[in-house]
């Protein structure tokens, strides 16, 4: 009567075995696909992606400029007795990007330093990303001026008469975070259109705790040759300027930096209204506060800025303020960092007034102080220059003669005699290493005292001559050679 019962136990027994495979078949089946569908997604996701970045180079790139400059610039001489410096003919390789439809490219100072020629290598407008359409790509080699420089901020401002270009959005400096991607463009060691990918690694830098500058710090790799190009976010906008490295090899090593592009903004709009910095001040010097300083002065804060000096006859001695007062606020906003400091009053107009909150010991004070721009000997000399009369044309040079009024202006001259280049014009007869500030004493051993002995004096040599000028730059004198074509 059990028999029935014990074949069935004996055909599930054998049975049990090959459901156990058919189950374990079915599960490896479904893990397959599940991980062939999730590797799908992901393949998926890179794709989208790539696709993304894709667009956004396509975006940029056209906007991307090399820029090659050639001209004059210091060498190295050994013997250490000589008072004289030695100039001679440079190369550099830059990039830069622009800024404005109409022509208007950014780059660093430092790269067109000692320009006496700039070209710039303009991309197609419609940019092909792939390997044939690179190779194929066509480029365009056009000449530029410098609009305007600053060395204090490290920016350059150049022009080209080209139609149809495609300008470059600035981002909004206030919504940088850390950790955000960012994309460098340009031409390292040369190499054009290039393109890396990094992070924001710190949205404010301060590399000198007394500097004014703040640096965007990122890892995007950058290498000499970058200089001058953009550092942009997802969107495409110019996050900042790519500037310097840190690096024991000279190249990248992850620590890159740029200028912001809040300062970039504000440098653009005054390099295209006057050529230079207008930088209106309220006669203060700040220094950052350190632990040893708040100690030895007896401050009452060990953290943020002091008044290290206060300019004499200027407006923050007549509206009270004294060496040694902690600059609370400005303006209503925490004056937290030298930088700060610095950037807010670059932001303001000459004749506004700021208003400064400071502790004196503990008792806290308040100031309204007028903004003043001071004299810059240059611009009045240069304003004196008349393009016909003071033309120099074998120069490309409009010069002033130094006479008892211009030496007044000119208080640095070592002797008061000379030509001084106010600006430089078009048309030279050579790549001529001068530029504005310069001052002419001797061409070939000759003194150099008025215009006509100067413009005489290069009538006088013949195409292909050496000449050989000794100038004032900096108070420092010089020699700068070249010939004429």
């Amino acid at each position: 009567m059990f028999e029935p019962q014990a074949r069935v136990r004996r055909a599930a027994q054998r049975l049990l075995p090959r459901m156990l495979l058919a189950m374990a078949l079915l599960l490896d089946l479904s893990v397959w696909t599940g991980g062939a569908q999730a590797q799908m997604r992901t393949t998926d996701e890179l794709r989208k992606m790539d696709q993304s970045v894709g667009e956004l180079i396509r975006k940029v790139s056209p906007s991307v400029v090399q820029i090659l400059v050639s001209g004059y610039g210091q060498i190295e001489e050994e013997d250490h007795g000589n008072t004289g410096v030695v100039i001679g003919r440079q190369r550099a390789i830059g990039s830069g990007f622009i800024i404005d439809p109409s022509g208007y490219i950014i780059t660093n100072a430092h790269v067109v330093k000692g320009a006496q020629r700039v070209q710039v290598v303009l991309s197609s407008a419609n940019l092909d990303d792939s390997s044939d359409g690179v190779l194929a790509s066509k480029t365009s080699l056009v000449p530029a001026q410098i609009v305007g420089v600053t060395s204090e901020i490290d920016l350059a401002l150049l022009k080209v008469d080209t139609a149809g270009l495609r300008g470059l959005k600035l981002a909004n400096y206030r919504n940088l975070r850390q950790g955000e991607s960012v994309f460098a463009f340009g031409s390292p060691e040369g190499l054009r259109n290039t393109v890396t990918h990094g992070i924001i690694s710190a949205v404010a830098r301060q590399t000198d705790p007394d500097s004014t500058m703040v640096y965007i710090q990122t890892d995007a790799p950058i290498n000499p040759g970058n200089s001058g190009g953009p550092l942009v976010n997802v969107d495409g906008d110019v996050v900042g300027v790519d500037t310097f490295i840190l690096s024991q090899s000279g190249g990248n090593e992850g620590l890159g930096f740029a200028i912001p592009c809040s300062v970039v903004n504000l440098a653009y709009q005054q390099l295209r209204k006057f050529g230079h910095l207008h930088r209106p001040e309220i006669g203060i010097s700040v220094q950052s506060i350190t632990q040893p300083l708040a100690d030895g002065l007896k401050l009452p804060r060990n953290f943020g800025v002091v008044i290290s000096d206060v300019l004499p006859g200027g407006p923050s001695e007549a509206a009270g303020l004294r060496i040694g007062d902690v600059l609370l606020a400005i303006d209503g906003k925490a004056a937290g960092s030298v930088p700060y400091v610095a950037f807010h009053l670059m932001s303001r107009e000459s004749g506004d007034k700021v208003h400064l909150d400071v502790l004196r010991g503990q008792l806290k004070l308040s100031f309204d102080v007028a903004l003043m721009e001071p004299p810059r000997d240059m611009d009045q000399i240069a304003a004196l220059a008349d393009p016909e009369k003071n033309l120099v044309p074998a120069l490309g040079i409009l010069a002033i003669e130094i006479d008892k009024k211009i030496a007044a202006m000119a208080p640095d001259l070592r002797d008061p005699f000379g030509i001084i280049v106010a600006a430089r014009a078009a048309g030279a007869a050579a790549e001529v290493p001068l530029t504005a500030g310069d001052i002419i004493r001797t061409l070939n051993g000759e003194p150099m005292t008025t215009l006509d002995r100067l413009r005489n004096a290069l009538k006088a040599l013949s195409p292909g001559a050496a000449v050989a000028l000794q100038i004032q730059r900096d108070q420092k004198l010089m020699y700068v050679a070249f010939t004429l074509d």
